[in-house]
């Protein structure tokens, strides 16, 4: 290859890289920007709409409260009395190297309070209501129902989005809160077993070392995961293109993304705390 025609090739390959830079970086501008508006309009709708007529629908948002938070308790449960006995498993473990077994009550109370119940809860919720909230609108979309409820002058905001955030918003602390319960109740029944310290002693324990600040670290986290949630899976519906396989992208999508955000809001809950 001469002289000219490498760089030539090199120019090329310069040229398509920041190209492809660029529509990416447009691209979630563009989308940051309509998270924006969505949340601006969420809003507005919330505290305007009993003002001009269309108020939020309780109808909608017990519904919507059933399908995030009831009909999740099972798994959700299940789950975290699994986490809890899996940090006392592996506290004991840990601490007995130490001979410091008996302090495995610290360690259980802060982790499941503070970083798992919310953890695991909001990941949770995103695997089964984020990805059915985009798939739910991004089918709408494809079938034009959203068009023809701006038609019939219904704004599709008020009318889908807000019921969804509110409930997501509601009961995510919620079941997170549940979810304390039964980590604290299972990891507990392990160390009873484990180590001879009664239940009540446990229980105890944790009331001690757990301050009020802690519970609504916990609890605030899971408030933002639920926000989090549900207009990362609204804005994955809304975009959807290109029929059924659009939907499932938009669905893979939107599990991706709340799950990474979810995380990341986690890391940066802890690092503001340490502060």
């Amino acid at each position: 290859m001469s002289k000219g025609a490498y760089y030539n090739a090199v120019q090329n390959a310069a040229i398509r890289f920041f190209d492809r830079l660029g529509r990416t970086s447009v691209a979630a501008l563009e989308e940051l920007g309509r998270h924006g508006v969505l949340v601006a309009e969420s809003i507005y709708w919330l505290v305007a709409g009993r003002r001009v007529g269309q108020s939020v629908r309780l109808g909608a948002l017990f519904s919507e409260m059933m399908e995030i938070g009831v009909r999740a308790i099972g798994i959700i449960g299940m789950m975290a009395a699994a986490i809890g006995a899996m940090l006392a498993i592996q506290g004991i473990y840990s601490l007995k190297i130490f001979g410091a077994e008996g302090h495995v009550v610290v360690g259980v109370a802060f982790s499941m309070v503070r970083e798992f119940a919310p953890l695991i809860t909001g990941i949770l919720v995103a695997g089964r209501s984020g990805s059915a909230l985009a798939a739910r609108l991004g089918t709408m979309k494809i079938n034009q129902e959203l068009d023809a409820l701006e038609v019939m002058g219904i704004n599709p905001v008020r009318f889908l989005v807000v019921p969804s955030l509110l409930a997501s918003m509601i009961m995510v602390p919620t079941l997170t809160m549940m979810s304390m319960t039964l980590g604290l109740w299972a990891a507990g029944l392990y160390v009873n077993a484990a180590l001879g310290i009664s239940l009540t002693a446990f229980m105890d324990q944790t009331i001690d070392v757990l301050t009020v600040h802690d519970l609504l670290h916990g609890l605030g986290k899971s408030l933002i995961f639920g926000f989090l949630i549900a207009i990362i899976g609204v804005i994955n519906g809304f975009l959807v293109k290109g029929g059924a396989e659009g939907v499932g992208k938009a669905t893979t999508r939107s599990v991706v993304q709340c799950i990474s955000a979810i995380v990341i809001t986690d890391m940066l809950f802890a690092l503001v705390a340490t502060l």
